[in-house]
C-alpha cells in the first residue's frame, strides 16, 4: 500500500512539475484577463470565439428563432454589445448609456436591417475591452479583476447559445470548431 501512495505522489509530484515546466513564465491577473477576453472575441482557444459565432450571417439568419422561445443569434450579439459597453464604461469612468432597468429590452430592440452594424459594434465594444486592459494600471486590474472575469464569462455564456441557435437553424459549419 506504501509503494502505491508513493508511486502515485511522484506521478502527482512529476505531473505537477511537466504542467509547470509547459508553462514559459507566471502569467500576470492582467495577462489572464486578457487572454478571456481574447479567446471570447476572436481567437479560437477552448470554445468559438464571438467573431466566429456570428460570421457569415445573414439579417434573416441573424433573426431566426426557433419556436420554444430561445434568442436569436442577433437578439444575443445586441445583448452582448449593450452589456460590454455598459460595463466598459463603468470600467473607464465614465456614464454609461441611460437604461431603465429592463434586461429583456437588451435582447428585444435588435432589428435585422442593422445585423452588419451590430456585427461591427460587438468587435469594436470587444476591441475597446481589450484595450482598456491593456492600458489599465495593476491597482485598477486588481479591483475590477472580478467584474472582467465575469464580462469574460457572460461572453463565453452568450456566445454558446449563438452556436446552439446556428446549430437548431441548420447554419453552423462545424467545421468552424463545434461538431
Amino acid at each position: 500500500m506504501k509503494r502505491v501512495l508513493v508511486a502515485v505522489v511522484v506521478f502527482v509530484v512529476a505531473s505537477c512539475g511537466f504542467a509547470v515546466a509547459q508553462q514559459e513564465k507566471p502569467m500576470t491577473l492582467k495577462a489572464v484577463l486578457l487572454e478571456q477576453l481574447r479567446s471570447t472575441h476572436d481567437k479560437a482557444e477552448w470554445f468559438v470565439p464571438a467573431n466566429t459565432a456570428v460570421a457569415g450571417l445573414t439579417p434573416a439568419q441573424a433573426s431566426w428563432t426557433d419556436k420554444s422561445g430561445n434568442h436569436s443569434v442577433g437578439q444575443l450579439a445586441n445583448h452582448l454589445v449593450f452589456w460590454d459597453r455598459e460595463m466598459l464604461a463603468k470600467f473607464k469612468g465614465e456614464t454609461p448609456a441611460k437604461f431603465d432597468g429592463n434586461n429583456d429590452e437588451t435582447f428585444n430592440n435588435f432589428d435585422a436591417k442593422s445585423w452588419d452594424t451590430t456585427v461591427k459594434q460587438l468587435d469594436q465594444v470587444m476591441t475597446d475591452w481589450e484595450n482598456a486592459v491593456e492600458a489599465a494600471d495593476d491597482a485598477k486590474i486588481s479591483l475590477w479583476a472580478s467584474r472582467i472575469a465575469h464580462v469574460g464569462a457572460h461572453n463565453a455564456y452568450h456566445i454558446g447559445q449563438m452556436v446552439y441557435v446556428r446549430k437548431l437553424e441548420g447554419v453552423w459549419d462545424p467545421n468552424k470548431g463545434v461538431k
